[in-house]
């Protein structure tokens, strides 16, 4: 039970890093991916953050599948 609870978890973080828009959210804000690499900070935390946003940001599909699975369980269990 607890298993399902921290999917769903991760699966609407997940969700929330892939809808962060880069133009408007991440670039004024000094968190776009061009000027993390090109000052040569990617091993920091920052660093490491943003990178974990553009990958969820690239796994748009597979994250499409588990929230209609996620959906789909919900509905059938109640």
């Amino acid at each position: 039970m607890w298993f399902w609870t921290l999917l769903e978890v991760l699966v609407l973080l997940a969700n929330a890093l892939a809808v962060l828009n880069e133009d408007r959210f991440l670039a004024p804000r000094g968190w776009s991916f061009s000027e993390v690499s090109a000052t040569g900070k990617v091993k920091t935390l920052k660093g490491q953050l943003i990178g974990l946003i553009y990958a969820t940001q690239y796994l748009r599909v597979p994250l499409i599948i588990f929230n209609v699975i996620i959906i789909f369980v919900k509905l059938v269990s109640g």
